[in-house]
């Protein structure tokens, strides 16, 4: 088994990595750090959950350390886009954290807050930004970030950012980019639109795969309900009651649908809050960190609000509404059986969701039997 002493990672970097007691790198990570240090442009395909942030961070942090970054005019050398709020906050606290002995410095700017401490950061100097699409072009435009001498671009997530409607933005961000960079690009999904993007803005990449796009982890155990829509309500209670000791993750297909079901199971007694895009930063922070606390036992999300949601010991995962891309049914019920833990991950299946279904077991390669309980 491979360590961190194994790539070529810097002193400063492995006794970070020591603090946080991280020995041994993932795949993404084994795979990707060789390439990224040695300056290629690498095209990753990876989910949530399997380290990538390092596997961008550590080559990043370690290259912009040589090349001496303390005592010097702090201008942007490193821009790392991603779509979510929560995702450039977590990206945020791995700089924080594996940058903690070298000096390298970052700040996180996104939209849904006020912008003075975001510009105030900036105006201080930093080596590393890690923005949303939005909240950079805003600010850009109003003259507070140049991105001239950037020559690390990190493309996270390309996928989400196609589902969120970001792909214009980006678009209109990358002639602003110097032609001699290197860039790193990763997505879960690799859609037509993100395989032609990505061929527009990589050069010769190095291309690493570590998960199949359409894979399901073997230590999650998957259940079939066939339950009309008017009765879901029911069975989402019953099982829940009957799962009480578990923390679960319930998934709406939108967001008027998450909060219709957090007030469902609020009326049966069952603590829940429900987090998506309409919610403001502070309400889903403080949703987050209630339920990874075990504070909240149910967590009801969307899709794009789930992607910063990263608990490796999560039990349960139901999906309420099917999705409709079969691609997110596997990001979805990825969120549990993570780090070699056992998940169970249940699926309710009304009468016009069955087409959906039959193009997620043909993805997935797996046929679902379904479960003959009521719902009580």
């Amino acid at each position: 088994m491979m360590t961190f002493q194994e790539l070529n990672i810097s002193e400063p970097i492995l006794r970070a990595l020591a603090e946080k007691a991280y020995e041994t790198p993932t795949p993404i990570q084994e795979k990707a750090i060789p390439v990224a240090l040695r300056g290629k442009d690498l095209l990753g395909t990876a989910q949530t959950g399997t380290g990538k942030t390092a596997a961008f961070a550590i080559p990043i942090i370690q290259q912009l350390a040589r090349q001496g970054v303390s005592g010097k005019r702090r201008e942007i050398t490193a821009l790392v886009l991603t779509p979510t709020r929560e995702l450039a906050a977590q990206i945020g606290d791995c700089f924080q954290d594996y940058a903690r002995h070298t000096g390298v410095r970052h700040t996180v700017i996104f939209g849904g807050v006020k912008q003075k401490s975001q510009t105030d950061a900036l105006a201080r100097g930093v080596d590393v930004l890690v923005a949303t699409p939005g909240r950079l072009n805003d600010l850009m435009n109003q003259g507070f970030i140049r991105l001239d001498n950037v020559r690390h671009f990190v493309l996270d997530e390309a996928d989400r950012m196609l589902d969120m409607g970001f792909i214009a933005d980006i678009k209109r961000l990358l002639p602003k980019l110097p032609k001699e960079k290197q860039t790193l690009f990763f997505s879960a999904t690799m859609p037509p639109a993100i395989a032609d993007l990505a061929r527009t803005i990589l050069r010769n990449p190095v291309k690493v795969e570590v998960t199949p796009v359409a894979s399901v982890v073997d230590t999650i155990e998957q259940h079939l309900y066939l339950v009309e829509k008017e009765q879901k309500k029911e069975l989402l209670i019953s099982l829940l009651k009957r799962e009480r000791e578990k923390s679960v993750l319930v998934f709406s297909r939108t967001k008027h649908g998450a909060d219709r079901i957090a007030r469902i199971l609020t009326r049966a007694g069952i603590g829940s809050e429900a987090i998506h895009g309409d919610k403001s930063q502070g309400a889903r922070e403080r949703a987050l960190a209630n339920f990874k606390s075990g504070k909240t036992r149910v967590m009801i999300a969307t899709d794009i609000a789930a992607r910063g949601i990263d608990i490796v010991d999560l039990p349960l995962v139901i999906n309420y509404d099917l999705p409709d891309v079969p691609e997110t049914y596997v990001h979805r019920i990825g969120r549990t059986g993570r780090a070699g833990n056992a998940g169970t991950a249940l699926t309710f299946c009304s009468r016009e969701e069955q087409v959906m279904m039959r193009d997620i077991q043909k993805l997935t390669g797996k046929k679902l039997r379904p479960v003959t309980l009521e719902a009580r």
